[in-house]
């Protein structure tokens, strides 16, 4: 690749990803003045990659802009851990993700979830107190449990919906308790469970209790995040190999600009 080539692609390419940086700092400023607790967690992690695409970025610019050698090795060798970084957490995600499934039940749409059924770090997180407590709230809050029956007027419709992972496992107890619906956000508790789920137990009508605290509810979580991690590996491949192409530019350029100085500095000894 001659050098004019790579260094314009290097440097339009750092442009346009600073302008993403910017765009990322912006939003991360924006939720860390959310009221929202549930998106203020995020805040850290978001503005965090927005200083990393943006620092990485303007040196690659500049590398490519000023044609510095120097720079451009900076530029790619932080371009190579973060290439390693993504490969490694990819590998992770399809590793963590790989067990777990629903479990089919005669006369529902979808499925219930067992959460021994997942992998043992998606355990570890969701039986944390602490951590369950924080996720606990954001559920409430997010009203998903409290919408179903304004989605499903009729129990006819309750019964034929396609649920969530979420609102299968929180919203509603697990199917082997027994208990007959009433409408999509309420349930005949009267009945006596004909099952040792100690979930059965744990349900109840309030709003701000539902199943919240069920291993069900855990489940239903562990699959949600399970779904996301897998959106999530496969992105990260496609954006490993276009970082992989990047780099491989990256490298023309500075190879080219090596050389570029190598001749500058030849001539002037002449």
């Amino acid at each position: 690749m001659g050098v004019g080539t790579s260094t314009f692609v290097i440097r339009w390419i750092n442009f346009l990803t600073m302008l993403l940086a910017v765009t990322v700092i912006i939003f991360g400023i924006w939720m860390s003045t959310h009221q929202d607790g549930c998106r203020k967690s995020l805040t850290l992690p978001v503005l965090g990659l927005g200083a990393v695409i943006f620092v990485v970025s303007i040196i690659g610019f500049f590398g490519a802009l000023k044609n510095s050698s120097i720079l451009l090795w900076i530029y790619l060798i932080m371009l190579c851990f973060i290439l390693v970084g993504i490969l490694v957490f990819t590998v992770l995600a399809f590793i963590v993700t790989n067990n777990g499934s629903g479990h089919s039940v005669v006369g529902l749409r979808y499925k219930e979830y067992q959460l021994q059924d997942y992998h043992s770090w998606f355990l570890k997180q969701l039986n944390d107190t602490e951590k369950w407590k924080r996720l606990k709230s954001c559920l409430v809050k997010s009203e998903d449990c409290n919408n179903l029956s304004k989605k499903y007027k009729t129990l006819k419709q309750y019964k034929l919906a396609k649920l969530s992972p979420i609102e299968a496992g929180c919203c509603r107890p697990p199917s082997e308790c027994g208990y007959p619906a009433v409408n999509a956000s309420y349930y005949d508790l009267s009945f006596h469970p004909v099952s040792s789920n100690h979930d059965c137990k744990l349900y109840k009508n309030s709003r701000a209790i539902k199943c919240y605290n069920c291993d069900s509810c855990k489940a239903g979580v562990a699959q949600y995040m399970k779904i996301e991690w897998r959106v999530v590996a496969i992105f990260n491949i496609v954006l490993f190999l276009v970082l992989s192409m990047i780099y491989f530019v990256g490298c023309c350029a500075r190879r080219n600009a090596a050389q570029s100085q190598s001749r500058s500095r030849s001539r002037s000894k002449a």
